[in-house]
């Protein structure tokens, strides 16, 4: 009884309130600004962002993309120069995404894997110009195939142990360009065991895997496709192999297969309509935990700055902040350049 008790009681202290008006005034810390930055719990920094970048073959060095309001797509001296300007801003790193032409796609993605293809002479450009900065490169099929999707396909299905296996060559023609960190986003089941494992074997242990491991089937790509070329060539959809939006727990089985297959780091996909998931992520593994603000969202943001509906610096700077808020150690931003122009003010 004495015992039953004291839990009673140590019950009822909890739920008390640390304090009562008023005595307790929450907005006394919110005064002025010094105080307000004084207390506050998150921050962002220079350091916490990844630049997503397009790279496209030859024609003009700059080539603007009409649904993403201030992208551009870069030709390699182009995205050089861009890259020397991400250094001297302080941004870690970038990840590089091709703009295949639609005459090197194929059904069985051959390009994905050529030593000498768009993305791996961008990855050693940039290494040899640029070595301070690191590289990341997206390993799936979705830009090199003439169906668009992440794998191989094989009468309307998407086959998954057939398209780890180029994946594998995918992977080592990257780390043999000089990538530092590759990211697996095709969403096929059992890959980065089967990717830690090849890189081993062929001497890249330093090479990084940051897997997308909750990629969801979102609606809020379609402006990522427009500028990659892969929308017009997608035939049904991805929900077959991405995540469905409805679901949160299996995120957490997706990440802990992938951290003990040898990840390095887990990724969430998209970034601001699954906060809730990269919390709950970064909760479980303690592991480095990145975002993706994907194109949707940046374009949904500059849409409405550019009507006058929204002040667009607070808003972009408020929306990284979130992804703080909510766990992510660094998050993959369209608006990186801008972003940390504005951290350096």
């Amino acid at each position: 009884m004495i015992r039953a008790a004291a839990m009673t009681e140590q019950s009822h202290a909890k739920r008390q309130p640390f304090g009562q008006f008023p005595r307790i005034r929450m907005r006394r810390t919110r005064q002025e600004d010094w105080s307000r930055r004084l207390v506050a719990e998150n921050a962002l920094t220079v350091n916490d962002l990844i630049w997503p970048v397009f790279v496209k073959e030859g024609g003009p060095a700059r080539e603007a993309v009409p649904s993403m309001p201030g992208v551009d797509r870069l030709t390699i001296p182009a995205l050089v120069k861009a890259a020397e300007k991400a250094t001297k801003l302080g941004i870690p790193a970038m990840a590089l995404f091709p703009v295949v032409p639609r005459e090197k796609k194929s059904a069985s993605a051959e390009e994905a894997y050529r030593a000498n293809n768009l993305c791996n002479r961008a990855v050693a450009a940039l290494k040899k110009a640029v070595p301070e900065i690191g590289i990341i490169c997206d390993v799936a099929l979705d830009p090199y195939t003439d169906h668009g999707h992440d794998g191989l396909m094989k009468g309307g299905e998407i086959l998954n142990d057939e398209t780890i296996e180029i994946l594998i060559r995918q992977t080592l023609a990257q780390a043999e360009a000089g990538v530092d960190i590759v990211a697996p986003s095709d969403m096929m089941d059992g890959r980065i065991g089967r990717l830690r494992d090849a890189l081993d074997a062929a001497g890249f242990q330093r090479v990084k895997l940051m897997s997308y491991a909750a990629k969801y089937a979102s609606g809020f790509y379609g402006p990522f496709r427009d500028a990659v070329g892969s929308k017009s060539a997608l035939k049904g959809d991805k929900r077959t192999y991405q995540m469905d939006v409805a679901n949160g727990d299996e995120a957490l089985r997706e990440c802990a297969l992938d951290v003990a297959e040898g990840a390095d780091m887990l990724m969430v996909k998209p970034g601001l309509p699954y906060l809730d998931i990269i919390w709950r992520v970064k909760e479980a593994f303690k592991m480095p935990t990145f975002a993706y603000q994907v194109s949707g969202e940046y374009a949904m943001i500059k849409a409405a700055a550019n009507n006058g509906w929204l002040d667009n610096d607070r808003v972009v700077m408020e929306s990284l902040l979130c992804f703080k808020r909510a766990g992510a150690d660094g998050i993959l931003t369209y608006s990186a350049i801008e972003v940390a122009e504005k951290l350096r003010k």
